[in-house]
């Protein structure tokens, strides 16, 4: 009788040892019963990682869909006697046309200077700035503090100061330092380390020689003293393509 109780006792251990490694079986999830859910979670966290947040800094065009007509580099115009840097990009526009801020930032300066006419500077972050001249003018409520979006019209194309026609002349400045604006121009950095800073700093050592379609007022008598100056050095008096082409334009400027 005892030997029939014990093996009664080890059939029910075995059972019980055979159902508890059934349960134990992947795949096999019992009602009520959640353990895959987790592990769903964790693959859908990696396959959909959050997007990413706004870029540190983002540039666009100041007056969209017009060309460079003149860009940054060593230039030498034709009342001139020797190349000097072009410290930003002229670009072309009829006058009044408006001027967008090409990126996020605050406005910091305005007013007239010179040989730029009437300006507008905007900062950026990074240390940057955007500097607008040769404008018709300024928009009213563009007061020096204000905070402007990219693409906010922030002044009028002109002809003022040292300008050769209707045009904007753009620079992009490294703490108050000039650099290549080409480089930035609809462009989009994610950090401020990827600002092309050093890589805008270079100069190249080739001197352009610029034309033009009309001779400032202020520039005039000095244009034609550098002609009459070419045409007794030459017996002929002929004088070279560039100042040619200078000639032309003053005439035109006169006229």
């Amino acid at each position: 009788m005892s030997w029939a109780l014990a093996l009664l006792g080890a059939c029910i251990l075995a059972l019980a040892v055979i159902a508890v490694a059934h349960a134990a079986l992947p795949g096999e999830i019992g009602p009520g019963q959640a353990q895959a859910a987790p592990m769903v979670e964790e693959i859908a966290d990696e396959a959909s990682p959050e997007p990413e947040g706004p870029p540190f800094l983002a540039f666009g065009e100041p007056v969209p869909g017009r060309k460079i007509i003149s860009p940054w580099g060593l230039r030498k115009l034709p009342w001139e006697d020797h190349g000097r840097l072009h410290e930003g990009v002229d670009i072309a526009a009829d006058a009044g046309a408006k001027v967008l801020a090409v990126a996020d930032g605050v406005v910091v300066g305005r007013g007239v200077a010179g040989g730029y006419g009437t300006y507008i500077e905007v900062k950026h972050p990074g240390g940057l700035t955007s500097f607008y001249a040769h404008l018709g003018s300024v928009e009213r409520k563009m007061r020096v503090g204000r905070a402007v979006a990219a693409g906010t019209p922030i002044a009028r194309i002109g002809n003022g100061g040292t300008s050769t026609g209707p045009h904007l002349h753009l620079e992009i400045r490294n703490g108050g330092d000039p650099i290549n604006p080409i480089l930035f121009l609809n462009r989009r950095f994610a950090t401020a380390d990827d600002l092309p800073v050093e890589m805008a700093e270079t100069v190249s050592p080739r001197v352009r020689l610029a034309t033009v379609s009309t001779i400032p007022e202020s520039k005039r008598a000095l244009m034609a003293a550098k002609i009459a100056k070419a045409k007794a050095k030459n017996r002929r008096g002929r004088l070279p393509p560039d100042l040619r082409l200078a000639q032309l334009a003053l005439q035109r400027s006169a006229d």
